[in-house]
């Protein structure tokens, strides 16, 4: 029930944040990671770095975040390829794919994302923030689907599939769930 709150306050706060939230990715985003990375306003990516939402690769269900903010930012063709393969994504397919805003050489990740900031510090505060407030009702509608999806993803820390899956992930191999072998 902890963690599930965590993972909650989380998304939650970052969408009552009333300020203009920037992400600077240059490396792995997984994980709570990931959630900041792509739940910021704006996002700037190297292009080589990666992400992914690991979850499927573990025997749990793509939770927190995921289920509210991939679909609208990616489209839900692409969300659910991404989010039930896990398979990673580099900065180049993010930024094509809309999952993040700007895709940058490593070098250049800070320095771009410093200066969206500053631009954004120079608007008028006023209109910066009643439309992020706005704009971020597109995810407070979606509450609860983001709720069902956190459960869900709580539930399958139970089952056996997580154990095979971190099991794996620990012994570098490839995974033999359970679950894949059950009778349909």
């Amino acid at each position: 029930m902890r963690v599930m709150k965590e993972a909650s306050d989380i998304v939650y706060n970052m969408l009552a944040c009333d300020k203009p939230i920037i992400s600077a990715i240059n490396g792995t985003a997984v994980g709570a990671g990931l959630v900041v990375a792509l739940l910021a306003d704006v996002s700037v990516m190297a292009e080589d770095a990666r992400l992914t939402d690991g979850h499927a690769r573990l025997g749990v269900s793509a939770g927190d975040h995921a289920a509210i903010v991939w679909p609208l930012l990616c489209g839900m063709s692409k969300a659910k390829n991404y989010l039930m393969t896990a398979d990673f994504v580099d900065g180049k397919e993010a930024e094509r794919i809309g999952l993040v805003t700007f895709c940058a050489l490593r070098a250049d990740v800070l320095v771009k994302s410093l200066a969206i900031a500053a631009n954004l510090a120079r608007g008028s505060q006023t209109a910066i923030r009643a439309t992020k407030k706005s704009l971020n009702n597109w995810m407070r509608m979606a509450g609860p689907i983001f709720d069902n999806s956190l459960a869900m993803e709580m539930l399958c820390f139970l089952g056996a599939d997580v154990k095979e899956g971190v099991a794996a992930f620990r012994g570098k191999r490839q995974t033999d769930f359970t679950s894949a072998r059950l009778p349909r």
